[in-house]
């Protein structure tokens, strides 16, 4: 298990990054409302959180606590990470290269360059992104932001799971999609078995499901409607042991039971989610999470980062 993603470093980051995040909200809601049984639950709306997902954390845990070069930083992300570096890179005036597949949503390709970064889109997929960046920051002196696999990410993500415990009311159980892995290894770091962690996947890209099967992170299909967010081919290294002693069994979801909890969030409690934003939620509304009786869950939703919802057409 990583030694270095930890409760008290995980403080210690949060400590360091609260001038640049936001706290986000929870809020009650009861599953009647979506035509389920009624029970109370919580949903965690870091949607809210600045670029659109709680990415922002961990990008400002590297560039707050890495020396950071003349070059700046580059970054290989599928979308969201790579918005939430543009955006850390513009509040600190840090020049950013973001490189993205062609897989990335056109709302999160227009952030980064909103944001100002200088974008690269090459390859099918995040893998494709990441071996491009690396080759192009070979010979640069910049430094690289990984989306996941990096300990100042893992930190930085980690301080979901602080807001969660510290919010008024308890959780025993936390519903969090996975991608790479960062978000839900830093969560995981944080609670350490004292709050059981639901992992949530797409049936197209069960990265940790494999990996958890195989003993170790292997290469999965990397495609559903959530790829540009949570199909990364493999999860983290640094991640991988804390999912192992910590993370229950991921549940998969299908593609339309993650578009059906996406509508569901708009047309309910009007929260504009993308796919992998509202695949945790997919798991309760499909019916393969069900709560124990008595269970207080809160479940993630992580990325607002979509144009599902064109405004412009109003």
């Amino acid at each position: 298990m990583s030694t270095d993603v930890t409760r008290a470093r995980i403080a210690e980051i949060e400590a360091v990054i609260r001038p640049f995040i936001r706290r986000t909200p929870t809020v009650a809601v009861d599953l009647a409302d979506f035509g389920l049984a009624t029970r109370a639950i919580r949903l965690k709306l870091e949607y809210l959180q600045h670029s659109g997902s709680f990415n922002a954390r961990g990008v400002f845990a590297n560039l707050l606590t890495r020396p950071v070069p003349k070059a700046g930083v580059v970054a290989a992300s599928g979308g969201n990470h790579g918005v939430a570096v543009a955006y850390g890179a513009m509040k600190l005036g840090i020049p950013a290269t973001i490189f993205l597949p062609t897989v990335a949503s056109p709302a999160k390709i227009e952030r980064i360059r909103g944001y100002g970064a200088e974008l690269v889109i090459t390859g099918e997929r995040y893998a494709d992104a990441l071996a491009a960046s690396e080759a192009f920051v070979a010979d640069r002196e910049a430094m690289v932001l990984h989306a996941y696999d990096q300990v100042e990410t893992m930190l930085g993500q980690g301080t979901v799971g602080l807001e969660v415990e510290t919010d008024a009311e308890a959780t025993d159980a936390l519903v969090v999609a996975v991608g790479g892995g960062g978000l839900i290894g830093g969560i995981a770091a944080w609670f350490a078995g004292r709050t059981k962690i639901v992992a949530v996947e797409p049936e197209d890209a069960p990265t940790l499901f494999d990996a958890l099967a195989a003993g170790h992170p292997v290469d999965a299909k990397a495609g559903s409607v959530a790829a540009d967010s949570l199909a990364p081919k493999r999860v983290g290294e640094l991640m991988f042991p804390l999912a192992q002693a910590y993370v229950e069994k991921p549940i998969l979801v299908s593609d339309a039971e993650i578009l059906a909890a996406q509508a569901a969030l708009w047309e309910t409690v009007r929260i504009v989610a993308e796919p992998g934003g509202a695949a945790a939620f997919a798991a309760v509304l499909s019916g393969k999470y069900v709560p124990a009786e008595g269970e207080r869950i809160t479940v993630l939703v992580c990325g607002a980062n979509t144009t599902a919802v064109n405004f412009s057409a109003a």
